[in-house]
């Protein structure tokens, strides 16, 4: 017998929903794309909907989102079972666009994460045209534009971009460690042709998520309720956790690829505050050459290449495999967007520590770019974390091959 992968089996006392006797987990469907760090998605079955999978994953237990895969034959008008829409189709998507204007819950961290992110971008991309403008259109260019306008935008701009990784920290370590099914499923007796029949709804339940976004009195930790229906009151008993213990930190988080995705972001923008601090007039005006590249250049490099980190590490949390990018998953995308504008600020001061116009322009513009990919990242996440029960329709040849290799090995453990 082969040794198994640690991406292949949850460690015992992580393993998600284990408290919950109606889902299965499909055990072959446990896995993650890096052999050496923990499982990122699993698969599970409701014993009262068995064609529907609830799909565990690491990103959506860590912003409270209830993804499940329905079958093409559910979503038919003669179907027996009652399945909420696609969240991928026109519709939906204009409804989670209108929820983006008028839904602000910011007892939700998920939600405060993305909106601060997107505030962050705005200011920089707001700095890019204090700095970048000038040079392209020397006639919009005004008094100490660039010192002031470019100095304090960029101090304010790391200040919030700090403030969102330290949330995006908080997320990750108070991530609800049992799972969270966020579905109910009903028997609902129908009159048909005069037979009584049975019926399957499956519909959104709040008030069975245990997760802490429903819970408006703290950002992260305990749920609305105190505990699970299936899980003992002792593993919710804290509502924040600062930083977690060395065994936890040894065991778990260290091998978890959010975790790591977070601490990396955080790492970065810290180091990356100090070129903020350093732009504010005053300060940047007084500093000798050697001094500016220390403690303004080399920041950039140091907090951009923790930026690049970190959204390559999203995206690996998405795939299935290492080198297989998940086009379909709006987190991919989050994580790409992400790496793009990490880029882009890297580039920046690679190009600043030369002092010719050709190489200053580049750094403006890579900023300006690399302002954008943040932005277009930064909304994208805003938008995932209101959708909190994304709803897939799984393609026939999916359906087909499921319904082929289905076998004793699926069974109920």
């Amino acid at each position: 017998m082969r040794n198994m992968k640690r991406s292949e089996a949850f460690h015992p006392a992580h393993e998600p929903l284990r408290h919950d006797p109606t889902l299965h987990i499909e055990k072959e469907r446990v896995s993650g794309p890096l052999p050496f760090l923990n499982p990122t998605r699993a698969r599970y079955r409701h014993e009262a909907s068995p064609d529907v999978r609830f799909n565990w994953t690491s990103r959506n237990n860590r912003k409270g989102r209830h993804a499940i895969t329905v079958p093409p034959s559910q979503t038919s008008a003669d179907s027996k079972h009652t399945t909420p829409r696609s969240t991928s189709s026109p519709s939906s998507v204009a409804r989670g666009i209108w929820r983006m204007l008028a839904y602000y819950p910011v007892w939700d961290i998920s939600f405060d994460i993305a909106y601060v992110f997107t505030i962050g971008s705005v200011i920089w991309v707001i700095n890019a045209f204090f700095v970048w403008l000038p040079l392209v259109l020397p006639d919009t260019e005004f008094g100490t534009e660039e010192l002031y306008g470019g100095g304090i935008t960029a101090f304010i701009g790391a200040t919030v971009f700090e403030c969102g990784s330290f949330l995006l920290m908080a997320e990750a370590v108070n991530a609800n460690k049992s799972g969270c099914f966020g579905w109910a499923i009903e028997r609902v007796l129908a009159q048909e042709e005069g037979h009584v029949t049975s019926n399957s709804t499956i519909r959104p339940s709040k008030s069975d998520c245990t997760h802490h976004h429903l819970n408006r009195r703290n950002l992260v930790g305990r749920g609305h309720s105190s505990a699970s229906k299936h899980e003992p009151q002792t593993t919710q008993g804290r509502s924040w956790v600062w930083w977690p213990s060395n065994e936890e930190l040894r065991t778990h988080y260290i091998h978890s690829l959010g975790f790591l995705a977070s601490l990396s972001q955080l790492l970065g923008a810290s180091v990356f505050w100090i070129s903020g601090l350093t732009a504010l007039p005053g300060i940047y005006d007084k500093m000798s050459r050697p001094i500016t590249i220390i403690f303004y250049w080399t920041p950039q490099v140091i907090g951009g290449l923790g930026f690049i980190v970190s959204g390559t590490l999203f995206m690996l949390e998405t795939q299935s495999k290492w080198w297989k990018p998940a086009f379909r998953t709006l987190g991919w995308w989050i994580g790409f967007w992400n790496l793009l504008g990490g880029i882009g600020f890297t580039i920046c001061p690679a190009f600043g520590y030369d002092r010719n116009s050709w190489a200053q322009y580049q750094a403006c513009l890579s900023t300006f770019w690399g302002s954008w990919a943040f932005l277009i990242g930064s909304v994208l996440q805003w938008y995932e974390s209101l959708e909190k029960f994304p709803v897939e329709v799984q393609s026939e040849s999916r359906s087909n091959h499921d319904a082929t290799n289905q076998g004793p090995k699926d069974e109920p453990a």
